[in-house]
């Protein structure tokens, strides 16, 4: 996979001032490595290079980071006890948990998040591993230029407009926010303006859910409250997520949902009742297995610089279902989901993306309402029950 990133993926508010980035890890191999990507990318610098999480705490007032990345494992104060003194001196900094692939860490790295961190990067176990390092190099530049011209959006003065109706942000009510100085990038159109397509005339028989970041708290949102559909219907979910963090998502997942939920296994039959997770590092597709229907994982290339990919699965998905498909597609980065979504759409079936206003990054659900497939564009605490009024047979 290339790494070279190309400048139009570079949002137009980061063009102007360069993201300032504080990295923290005790590792100085880590450190330098990263400080080097960050230098070579004209829309971020290095704000500050630190070593503990108690220099990051100690210096932010004067570093003024649009981004920090905190490793989790470091003296003095770890990235876990470190990530709310600092979201306590600077609340729009957004946090990105760097860590190894660990399940202790995976599971810190939920909890981070639960706590206030913007998303999380799994670090290569060696540097010297090409492959790994080049995936880890992509994701972190991705993400730091995303989460990064969120924050600094987020941070800017709030221009109250009375005549208009406020956004919903996660499960909170906040006022929309223009910058007072610099001018924004050029919106994307206003969910209301998006062409919609009329909802498939058939009824659903699976619902298909796409995600990455921000994917696992969004997800944990819409399963809480999807019990009816879950009982009734087999849900498969595609999250952008390495292994072992697939594995406690999916154990958060049984817990949110008070239903079964696992990492799927080839070959197993997809059934009511269950929801069936893409394991890191494989696709997930479905197969047809006599009258059954049955998990299919491979082993190939990353699709949309993804592996899982949700494409493989929508496009499949297609085969068994046709009309009968309905796919969320939720908060992430790129436009993984978008073309199988066109397969959905084209054999009938309907797709919902969340909004923007309520996306950790609004890349994903945006390249499919853009894209004109959508039956509905919908804010996050809003999806789980339209899904449980579309599956009781509500076609509206």
């Amino acid at each position: 996979m290339s790494v070279a990133l190309a400048s139009s993926s570079i949002p137009s508010s980061t063009r102007q001032e360069p993201l300032r980035v504080m990295v923290v890890d005790d590792s100085v191999v880590i450190r330098g490595m990263i400080s080097r990507w960050i230098a070579s990318e004209p829309d971020m610098v290095v704000a500050a290079s630190l070593r503990t999480g108690l220099e990051a705490v100690n210096q932010i007032d004067r570093v003024n980071p649009d981004v920090a990345v905190l490793d989790i494992e470091m003296p003095e104060l770890d990235g876990i006890a470190a990530l709310p003194k600092l979201l306590a001196k600077k609340k729009n900094l957004a946090v990105i948990m760097a860590s190894t692939l660990t399940r202790r860490n995976a599971e810190i790295s939920f909890k981070a998040m639960s706590l206030g961190a913007a998303d999380y990067i799994p670090k290569p176990e060696s540097t010297r591993e090409a492959s790994a390092a080049e995936t880890f190099h992509y994701d972190l530049i991705q993400k730091i230029r995303n989460l990064g011209a969120k924050a600094r959006r987020a941070a800017a003065p709030v221009a109250y407009a009375p005549s208009h109706a406020p956004h919903v942000q996660g499960l909170r009510t906040v006022p929309v926010a223009r910058p007072a100085a610099a001018p924004m990038p050029t919106p994307a159109a206003p969910a209301a303006a998006l062409a919609r397509r009329a909802f498939s005339t058939q009824m659903p028989k699976v619902l298909l859910i796409g995600s990455s970041t921000g994917g696992p708290q969004a997800l944990m949102a819409v399963v809480t409250e999807l019990g009816p559909v879950i009982d009734r219907f087999p849900v498969l979910i595609t999250q952008h997520m390495p292994p072992t963090f697939t594995t406690i998502l999916a154990e958060h997942l049984a817990r949110s949902s008070r239903r079964p939920a696992h990492e799927a296994v080839d070959g197993e039959i997809v059934k009511a009742g269950t929801i069936y997770l893409a394991p890191g590092g494989r696709h997930m597709r479905v197969a047809r297995h006599g009258a059954e229907v049955a998990i299919a994982l491979d082993n190939g290339p990353p699709i949309n610089f993804c592996k899982p990919a949700v494409d493989p699965l929508f496009t499949s998905a297609v085969e068994i279902w046709q009309g009968s498909t309905l796919a969320v597609i939720l908060t992430g980065m790129g436009s993984d989901g978008m073309r199988g979504g066109k397969d959905i759409v084209a054999a009938g079936g309907s797709v919902i993306a969340q909004d923007e206003a309520t996306s950790v990054v609004w890349g994903m659900p945006g390249a499919a309402a853009n894209a004109g497939i959508c039956a509905a564009i919908l804010p996050l605490n809003q999806i789980a029950p339209k899904l449980v009024r579309l599956f009781a047979g509500d076609r509206s």
